[in-house]
């Protein structure tokens, strides 16, 4: 049992420096690279090239293989890592807010999703191109992490309640 704590507490104070350093390093990487998810789509449509869109699908198989990482070292914190196979697809989402059914939370990607697809494209970039441009120095990129920090909050405390009233409403909840 002893070990248990020491191993909670010890992961209390280690996660904060290596989060830290996985940032740095992750931005380190996206400065000097030119990561653009939005960008790599829209290269390689216009000109067919895939040097942005590797970066990208590189992201992705690399979450996924981290969060299966975390799955082998913590099964007890991601009990619900494969809750898609799991059960009756219809049925809530486990361990997720408000309760809604799996069409909801699909619902609940694919809208907003589209959003800010629509609107990096407008800006010339996806959120982790803006946040290296702001600290790069351009003016429009800082205006865009400004909105995005006063946004998010904003949407989480009012928008998303209204959302998801309207989800139950339409019957999307358990």
């Amino acid at each position: 049992m002893a070990t248990g704590i020491l191993a909670a507490e010890i992961a209390i104070y280690a996660v904060p420096p290596v989060t830290l350093l996985l940032g740095i390093l992750i931005g380190y990487l996206a400065q000097r690279s030119g990561f653009c998810s939005i960008g790599g789509f829209r290269d390689y449509f216009l000109f067919r090239h895939t040097r942005l869109l590797s970066g990208y699908l590189a992201l992705i198989v690399f979450s996924f293989l981290g969060y299966l990482l975390f799955w082998i070292l913590t099964p007890a914190a991601m009990e619900h890592f494969f809750w898609a196979f799991e059960g009756d697809p219809s049925s809530p989402v486990p361990g997720a807010p408000a309760g809604l059914a799996p069409a909801a939370y699909l619902l609940f990607s694919v809208v907003p999703g589209f959003l800010v697809g629509l609107i990096c494209v407008l800006l010339g970039g996806c959120p982790i191109r803006q946040t290296v441009m702001a600290s790069e120095g351009n003016r429009k990129s800082a205006f865009f992490l400004l909105g995005m920090c006063v946004g998010s909050p904003v949407f989480a405390a009012f928008v998303s309640r209204w959302i998801v009233l309207l989800m139950k409403t339409l019957g999307l909840g358990a």
